[in-house]
């Protein structure tokens, strides 16, 4: 169908600096274009083995409070900020390459990475991107049941079934953010909705950073995470608000949460259409969203 979006690749290499939030290591990320239908891959290149880990939801790994990817013995931990950079700019095909085992954390945020990437121009190619569509309510929930993240179409159902849309008439994506951790949290309750495009991406949703309670501090480095980490790299919540920084947008830590959910669903391998409604949902109730819509295709397709 002609009227469907071409796929779209960078011009030239870009490259961030920095260090891990996760792993502490010096680490630069390079991005490179791509062949039409490559999708996006992750490749160590400080690994004397070049392993390619495509970022989808099959090479996904559990972990807490980021998404990794992994492939014969190979991990990329906390994927999700270069994803949503790749995925809000509607970005199809890319080779990232890693000097470590993380991205650059930055300031929290995909700033850096849309910057970049940005700079080094983005181009149609020859090919009809990958858009799937949801073709009915779909809805994951927490055990505890609070925490939920919801999908649903924009129309009736295409044939039944998840897959590429029939037209760019439905290849919207609209996702809402509802954040409430509760009347004693130093983080107020409040919620973020978008209807995504690169624009509005890189304008109103890349720059929202990470978030912490202060007192999760102490027991995340104990873990060894965080090391290098100060006030100033994210957004530190003590008792009174915000420690050593200041927000970008009253609503800055729903955005950045918005943000995560577009990393996480990029997993399914393609554009995701639909309308998104995500409630005090983390990257574990993300990623089962994700594995949940892919099922539904497989089990309709054998029906």
């Amino acid at each position: 169908m002609t009227n469907l979006p071409k796929q779209r690749t960078i011009v030239r290499p870009a490259t961030v600096a920095g260090f891990g939030f996760f792993t502490n290591a010096d680490v630069t990320v390079t991005f490179l274009p791509a062949e039409p239908d490559a999708g996006i891959t992750f490749v160590r290149t400080d690994l004397p083995d070049r392993v390619e880990i495509p970022a989808t939801i099959a090479f996904a790994v559990e972990r807490h409070r980021r998404t990794a990817l992994h492939k014969n013995g190979t991990v990329v931990e906390l994927t999700e900020h270069v994803l949503a950079a790749l995925a809000g700019l509607e970005i199809d095909n890319c080779v990232v390459e890693l000097t470590g085992p993380e991205p650059p954390g930055c300031d929290g945020s995909a700033r850096h990475f849309v910057d970049a990437l940005l700079d080094a121009g983005i181009v149609e190619q020859d090919r009809f991107a990958a858009v799937f569509g949801v073709p009915e309510p779909t809805i994951v929930r927490s055990a505890d049941g609070s925490a939920m993240v919801a999908a649903r179409p924009f129309s009736a159902p295409l044939a039944g079934r998840i897959g590429r849309i029939k037209s760019v008439a439905s290849s919207r994506c609209v996702i809402r953010y509802e954040l409430d951790y509760g009347a004693d949290s130093p983080i107020a309750p409040q919620s973020a909705e978008f209807t995504l495009t690169p624009e509005i991406f890189a304008t109103e949703i890349a720059g929202a950073r990470t978030f912490i309670l202060e007192s999760e501090i102490a027991s995340l480095r104990s873990l060894g995470y965080g090391q290098k980490v100060t006030e100033e790299d994210l957004l530190v919540f003590g008792k009174s608000g915000v420690i050593g920084n200041v927000l970008r947008d009253d609503n800055e830590c729903a955005r950045h949460k918005l943000l995560d959910c577009i990393g996480d669903f990029a997993l399914i391998g393609g554009r995701i259409t639909g309308r998104f409604n995500a409630c005090r949902s983390g990257h574990a109730l993300n990623r089962e969203l994700v594995r949940g819509l892919l099922a539904e295709r497989v089990a309709r397709r054998a029906a």
